[in-house]
């Protein structure tokens, strides 16, 4: 008996001492600040290589936050600014999609944590990714929920007060991808007067840089692991939106439902 204990207690730091080798580190260089990350590349490898090709093909230059949402999330990595938007008609170049990756959640979705945006197919992830502003472990770790999404990488040092400076921000209902974009310097009376956004009025990413790829850059940092992945959701309809699982699934709780209402994740 005593052995077994051993045996499981050896396994157990292993596992925790697997989750927190770190390695590199990238700016997210926006318009309010830089947001230095450090991404979990040894714990989900394949996230991090996706989020890296993007990141070294210089995809992210001039990219924009085009979503936040107060107390959940900040969202990125999907459109790019290429000059003054007609408010009327709001519209803005999408990133190229390379092939999607596979999902990885290995890591909980709380406060300070980037993870990758996705539909409900679980390894649907491409190019736009999302800082959680709140704990959302409930809503965005179990597996009924688009299999849950995966975390790849903390916030570091003075990050999150860039973060939450854009999430403060007023939001923009411009429809489509961009019903929830934040916005400063920009009134309603502009919209009326149909006044053009520019680079000014909106948080444009001028690009996503590694400058660190030590893998003892933050070995100090511990990730909390993804316990609920293997938590399935008692369902009545499993083959909503042709086969796929819908957000309402985790009914029965109106504040998490009202949340996963809003995360429909456009790619």
């Amino acid at each position: 008996m005593f052995l077994k204990s051993k045996a499981i207690i050896a396994s157990t730091l292993f596992t925790l001492a697997t989750f927190n080798v770190q390695s590199t580190v990238v700016e997210i260089r926006t318009s309010e600040g830089t947001i230095e990350v450090n991404l979990f590349d040894q714990t989900t490898p394949k996230t991090v290589e996706n989020f890296l090709s993007y990141v070294n093909s210089g995809s992210y230059a001039s990219s924009v936050v085009h979503r936040s949402v107060r107390n959940f999330v900040i969202q990125g990595g999907g459109f790019t600014y290429t000059g003054p938007i007609d408010v009327s008609s709001f519209t803005m170049d999408s990133i190229p999609k390379d092939t999607p990756v596979i999902n990885e959640p290995k890591l909980s979705n709380v406060r300070g944590t980037i993870a990758m945006a996705k539909s409900s197919n679980p390894d649907s992830a491409t190019s736009q990714w999302f800082i959680n502003l709140s704990d959302n472990s409930t809503s965005l770790d179990v597996r009924s929920n688009a299999g849950g999404f995966t975390v790849f990488g903390q916030v570091i040092g003075d990050g999150m007060q860039v973060v939450d400076t854009i999430a403060a921000a007023t939001t923009l209902n411009a429809g489509g991808a961009f019903a929830e974009i934040p916005i400063q310097n920009y009134t309603q009376t502009d919209v009326e007067n149909s006044v053009d956004i520019t680079d000014e009025n909106i948080f444009v990413v001028s690009d996503i840089v590694v400058t660190d790829t030590n893998v003892e850059s933050a070995a100090n940092l511990q990730p909390k692991v993804n316990t609920l992945i293997n938590q399935q959701t008692p369902s009545t309809d499993s083959s909503s939106g042709g086969g796929s699982l819908s957000w309402m699934l985790l009914g029965g709780f109106l504040l998490l439902s009202r949340k996963l209402a809003r995360f429909k994740i456009a790619l």
